[in-house]
């Protein structure tokens, strides 16, 4: 990772063009547990992975209350992470007690960005090394954005990052165009089946993940374990996979030739995979 002269300092650019340690801070999220957050009209959800690094210890905090209508959820240096969103609870408080209104989401989103470009204009500084997904609701509906260590921030319908969020975004990409229209229970499915997908195949269980929303008359909250366990056992996401064989051992027993069974065997192989 070491670049020689051009990464000593955030104001250094290399001959490329390039800024190594804005480079390094993209990197930090992407090294983080995933954390995805979906949108409709009149709802968002937030949803990350909060397992402990160690049996010994207790996890961090991956997902924090902004304000009654906004919450975030990091990937990344966690410490990062409570700073800046201590400094956008402070905002919603002086945006609320001068204006006696919510803070919108959009201008949230923008002063936290030109927060984080400050970081990569002067040399004293680093960049923080987290990125956040930013989720609310004002008079103009359900919003989520993105921002980025650079400075950069997008809004977007459905999206992940951290630890191989790449396998969440594919299973969003495949099912966006629904989420528009979607219903809070719709929303908190999706998410689930989302966040299932960056765990490599382990099981999904409360403990390991930490799920939110906001939306039309329901301020933004954190759903405790065994609600969140309720919605993994309704939506059988821990043992949807058990039915297949079980639907396909019927097909298999149907040929009473042996001669037949190896079709029969072959033509089963692709249903279960």
């Amino acid at each position: 990772m070491f670049r020689n002269q051009y990464d000593t300092d955030v104001t250094t650019w290399s001959p490329q063009g390039r800024l190594f340690q804005v480079e390094y801070a993209m990197e930090a999220v992407k090294q983080g547990s995933a954390a995805i957050g979906l949108r409709s009209k009149t709802h968002a959800v937030l949803a990350s992975v909060n397992k402990a690094q160690s049996e010994l210890s207790s996890h961090q905090k991956k997902i924090f209350k902004v304000d009654h209508h906004i919450g975030v959820a990091i990937a990344g240096l966690t410490a990062d992470g409570r700073v800046l969103s201590r400094y956008m609870r402070s905002e919603c408080i002086n945006y609320s007690y001068t204006y006696e209104s919510p803070l919108p989401v959009g201008r949230l989103v923008v002063q936290l960005a030109d927060k984080a470009q400050v970081c990569t204009q002067r040399s004293w500084k680093r960049p923080y090394g987290v990125g956040l997904l930013v989720a609310g609701l004002d008079e103009s509906g359900a919003h989520l954005y993105y921002n980025c260590p650079s400075g950069n921030y997008f809004e977007y319908q459905a999206f992940a990052i951290g630890s191989r969020s790449q396998a969440a975004k594919t299973y969003m990409e495949r099912r966006f165009e629904s989420f528009v229209s979607s219903t809070r229970e719709d929303l908190l499915k999706d998410a689930l089946f989302a966040l299932r997908e960056t765990l490599q195949g382990e099981k999904l269980k409360s403990s390991i993940c930490t799920v939110a929303v906001v939306g039309v008359g329901e301020e933004f909250h954190i759903l405790d374990n065994e609600t969140v366990q309720g919605l993994i056992d309704a939506f059988e996401i821990v043992g949807e996979e058990t039915p297949a064989p079980e639907e396909a051992a019927p097909a298999a027993a149907e040929p009473a030739d042996p001669d037949q069974g190896a079709p029969a065997d072959e033509g089963v192989a692709p249903m279960d995979i």
